[in-house]
């Protein structure tokens, strides 16, 4: 599991593809109680991780790109669950990252009562349209969304299950996202394929879905699930802010004291001070020539609040 996590979350694909959310169950929790990260993504634990960190069964990564300030996370007391809210001028979006176990309906009771009690964090909005999504691990089988012939997924005690998972969907008002009959998980002993991680999405939000599929050929190391791509509209996400500031790591001085002479050459004859406005004038012009060598030969360096002080040119080569 560690060597699937790292896999991913250090993947060209992610970038390429601008993926800035990504939600992983049974994340992998060293003895430390800490997962494995990178610097271009922010962990997001369950609100109980620091209680329980072995019991953790949700985390939620937010990449750089996104700005600290269009996002939170929202108090959801539980290991299994993990929950953050984007906002923008488009309203908002609340993301459910969701473990449900195999056993118990426990969670899917949280998920209706958080529901019930928090329509003013989830619902309300002052502009634009407040959505909400489901996406998870959720151990259910159902002819609807498996393979009917499959007739070994669907005893009692499963149908039950399932159409207690429907009836919870139903009530929260969301609509399955993920088309159905996806092979995405195979079982460990029968080999057969299954569908048991799907997505969530609230039934006004169709609009958004630009689309959500299985990513078989990104299918992780030592790993029994395929990878699920979503993707929404919702240009107007704040991005980070990026700052520019002059790079004299990789200045040629020898260039910038030439081109210094050049422009302290394009200035008045010195002559002798006498004055508080002729000190200001020779100060003003004197700062000018510098500021312009710096502008043509000192390159800019872009800094992001990811940026890391000790980030040299031996590692920028290496």
């Amino acid at each position: 599991m560690p060597a699937c996590q790292h896999n991913l979350i250090s993947n060209n694909y992610l970038s390429n593809k601008g993926i800035s959310i990504i939600v992983l169950q049974e994340p992998a929790i060293n003895h430390l109680g800490n997962t494995i990260a990178s610097r271009d993504w922010t962990p997001i634990y369950p609100t109980k991780h620091s209680e329980d960190p072995s019991g953790t069964r949700s985390m939620t990564f937010i990449g750089s790109m996104l700005s600290s300030d269009s996002w939170n996370q929202l108090d959801f007391r539980s290991s299994d669950v993990t929950v953050i809210q984007l906002n923008g001028s488009w309203g908002k979006l609340t993301i459910f990252n969701i473990y449900n176990d195999g056993s118990s309906n426990n969670t899917l009771r949280q998920l209706v009562n958080y529901h019930h009690s928090n329509q003013d964090k989830i619902g309300h909005v002052e502009k634009g349209t407040a959505h909400v999504l489901w996406v998870g691990d959720f151990n259910r089988h159902h002819p609807y969304w498996d393979n009917p012939s499959d007739t070994r997924l669907f005893t009692s005690d499963m149908m039950e299950a399932a159409n207690r998972l429907i009836e919870v969907v139903a009530d929260t008002n969301l609509e399955i996202a993920l088309p159905i009959g996806l092979p995405m998980h195979k079982h460990n002993v029968t080999k057969r394929w299954s569908q048991l991680d799907q997505v969530f999405l609230s039934n006004h939000s169709t609009n958004i879905l630009t689309s959500c599929e299985m990513l078989p050929e990104q299918r992780g190391i030592n790993t029994d699930h395929i990878p699920i791509l979503m993707e929404l509209k919702l240009d107007t996400t704040q991005t980070a802010m990026t700052e520019s500031t002059p790079n004299f790591r990789e200045v040629n001085w020898e260039e910038f004291s030439m081109e210094l002479s050049k422009q302290l050459a394009k200035l008045p004859p010195s002559e002798s001070i006498t004055g508080q406005r002729q000190l200001d004038k020779s100060c003003t012009n004197l700062t000018r020539a510098i500021q312009t060598t710096i502008d043509n030969q000192v390159l800019a360096l872009k800094i992001t609040p990811k940026s890391k002080c000790w980030w040299t040119r031996e590692l920028t080569q290496l």
